[in-house]
């Protein structure tokens, strides 16, 4: 089942590391070891096991337990555990016993597809904190579902107004229904998410589905559609606050559309670009290229890092060149239309963006000493650096928005965007900090509220208001981590003596180092 250049050149390695991952004594820090050959899938804990395969089912696939062992320890799939945000709360550090793997056998397959999938994925607990690494109280990157629940609310032209839905989707779900809500032409080549032809694929690889019953036929299509991602922003946390009154424009949002209560689910690795891409593809990670924040490339016999500043602008060279970005498929269908990104690494196919400036030699408008910036709580802003760091990035891409949809950036004017996207990323630094119930954290979704209030007003300000489709997301969840639960499986490891490489301290590379 595993992609034929991704097999490792012995398994006997790979056996050897899993058993010593699978050690009772890491059992507080090591939830699940995964692995993958040419006629499966295997998931093991220290209490169960289960072996699954799969096969095509039209455009998708259809899975299959071949065997379990013991407690099925992704038997348990649930899209609703653990909300609202009190539910949450009073369930803190769930044991694997405890929590749901939403989509769990799609989420193993997917990554298995990449040539340069791992051999085996060590998943680490809902409790672990890697503080050896530099870990912070907030952690993401396994697929149990607080680290794995994204939000997602779909608002204005084009679509019904629902409110709260008691339900949820996946990341890859969005692209294409914001596309179908737009009004976007099929590909002609495209595809679905076992690879076969999809003749209303809306993507040139499409993952996801669209969510029919959020759109509204009963009037003109939207002539743009603007996206915003709160990155890291655990959902509970963020509808908590709306509910609260402490985040009116995310409320404004809400009241104009549809909101998943129970989010949107990212794919498996839960971390930045690997979903950033994902939501901007509509494909998973094993897809669309973007894989991980870093990981062991076969072919070339080297790392690749993509989540760090000195890479970000060139993040997207492993892009498939088999999928395609919202940008791109806006373009497609709408040839004519301007297209803009602000202070995103995906944007392969945009018109404009940071790093489009970046790559071309220029630099976006530099903004002032962060105790200086507008929607910045000075609590935080001053002594916490990554707060402080985050908050004059995400004022660069406010900037940015605000000046291609008003009088112009730079001195350069623009058409209105069909398409927008905007990232913010203090969220997900403020998370990370304190952890999702902190009042750090909190302080981050009404600094990014207040600017995403800044952008709806500019937008109706050009009197499109009425006229532009919205959605909020984020690329992952963020769980409260226990500070007394650390430890590093290295030791377990390198006790075994063979070679190996852990990439984002998750995948595990055997027969390199």
């Amino acid at each position: 089942m595993r992609h034929p250049d991704s097999m490792p050149k012995d398994a006997s390695l790979v056996e050897i590391a899993a058993e010593a991952l699978l050690d009772p004594a890491l059992e507080p820090i090591v939830d699940l070891v995964v692995t993958a050959d040419e006629t499966g899938y295997e998931a093991r804990a220290v209490d169960g096991r289960v072996r699954f395969s799969r096969e095509d089912d039209g455009h998708g696939w259809r899975f299959r337990e071949v065997q379990v062992e013991g407690r099925n320890p992704l038997g348990d799939r649930a899209v609703d555990r653990f909300s609202p945000l009190a539910d949450e709360q009073a369930n803190p550090h769930p044991s694997r016993a405890q929590t749901s793997y939403p989509y769990a056998y799609e989420m193993v397959a997917q990554v298995f597809d990449a040539p340069s999938a791992p051999d085996l994925i060590c998943q680490h607990t809902g409790a672990h904190n890697w503080e050896d690494h530099g870990g912070e109280r907030g952690e993401h990157g396994s697929m149990g579902i607080v680290q794995a629940r994204a939000p997602f609310i779909l608002a204005g032209a084009g679509v019904r107004a629902h409110g709260m839905l008691d339900r949820a989707c996946r990341l890859v779900d969005v692209a294409p229904t914001v596309l179908a809500a737009m009004g976007g032409a099929p590909h002609p080549e495209g595809v679905g998410l076992n690879g076969r032809r999809r003749d209303d694929a809306l993507l040139r690889r499409q993952d996801g589905e669209v969510q029919d019953d959020l759109l509204d036929d009963r009037g003109p299509k939207p002539d743009h559609a603007m996206g915003f991602l709160f990155d890291g922003c655990n959902p509970n946390v963020l509808y908590d606050m709306v509910e609260a009154g402490e985040a009116p424009n995310v409320a404004r949002l809400m009241a104009m559309g549809s909101t998943y209560r129970y989010g949107a689910m990212s794919s498996s690795p839960t971390v930045t670009l690997a979903n950033h891409t994902g939501v901007l593809t509509g494909c998973h990670p094993g897809h669309h290229g973007v894989l991980n924040n870093a990981w062991w490339d076969r072919q070339r016999g080297e790392q690749i890092i993509t989540n760090s500043p000195d890479t970000w602008a060139w993040s997207m060279a492993t892009l498939s060149p088999e999928v395609e970005t919202l940008y791109a498929a806006v373009k497609r269908t709408w040839p004519d239309s301007f297209t803009l990104s602000c202070n995103e690494p995906c944007d392969a196919g945009a018109d404009f963006g940071t790093f489009v400036m970046l790559r071309g030699g220029r630099m976006p408008t530099r903004p002032p000493r962060a105790e200086d910036l507008p929607f910045a709580t000075e609590r935080f802003v001053r002594p916490e650096k990554k707060y402080s760091s985050a908050s004059r990035v995400d004022h660069i891409g406010l900037e940015m928005a605000l000046g291609v949809w008003g009088e112009g950036y730079q001195g350069e004017q623009h058409p209105l965007p069909r398409f927008t996207w905007v990232n913010f990323s203090l969220t997900d630094a403020a998370f990370h900090l304190g952890g999702p119930y902190s009042e750090v954290a909190r302080a981050s979704v009404h600094d990014t509220d207040a600017r995403l209030g800044e952008i709806l007003d500019a937008v109706e300000r050009r009197g499109v208001l009425d006229r532009t489709l919205f959605f909020l997301v984020a690329d992952h969840g963020m769980e409260d981590s226990d500070p007394g639960v650390t430890g590093d499986w290295a030791p377990a490891l390198d006790a075994t003596g063979i070679p190996y490489r852990d990439e984002a301290y998750m995948w595990i590379y055997t027969g390199v180092s």
